[in-house]
């Protein structure tokens, strides 16, 4: 991984590891975070050679298509798990918003995580 990702990693790392429950594991570039063995985030680096750093998360039915029309420079569909409903969020164009990251990442944990847990969660962001 270049130096210049790892900070980026980290970020997302922080994040994900916030949520109750999740797992993190490393594959080269790449993060997995989990939450009872269902995955909600990917962060990809370099990506099957696409040049992209980002983070993926599942989307709402139809949300990622909407997301990427309306932003098509932050948001775009990666390969493989696109079409399968996920969204990428662009980390290598400027200034990252990292608000926008947790909101993506916490909305896909809520989708797969256990009730007990997506609760705790609703609980503190309410």
């Amino acid at each position: 991984m270049k130096k210049a990702e790892e900070p980026r990693l980290t970020r997302v790392a922080a994040i994900c590891l916030a949520l109750p429950g999740v797992v993190r594991a490393d594959m080269g570039s790449h993060g997995q975070f989990t939450v009872r063995k269902k995955v909600f985030a990917y962060f990809l680096n370099d990506h099957h050679g696409d040049g992209i750093v980002s983070v993926c998360a599942r989307a709402f039915p139809g949300e990622n298509k909407k997301l990427i029309e309306a932003h098509p420079k932050k948001f775009y569909l990666p390969a493989y798990i696109g079409p399968r409903g996920w969204v990428g969020l662009r980390l290598d164009r400027g200034k990252v918003d990292w608000d926008e990251v947790r909101d993506l990442v916490t909305a896909s944990y809520l989708q797969v995580a256990p009730k007990k847990l997506a609760v705790q969660v609703e609980a503190s962001i309410s």
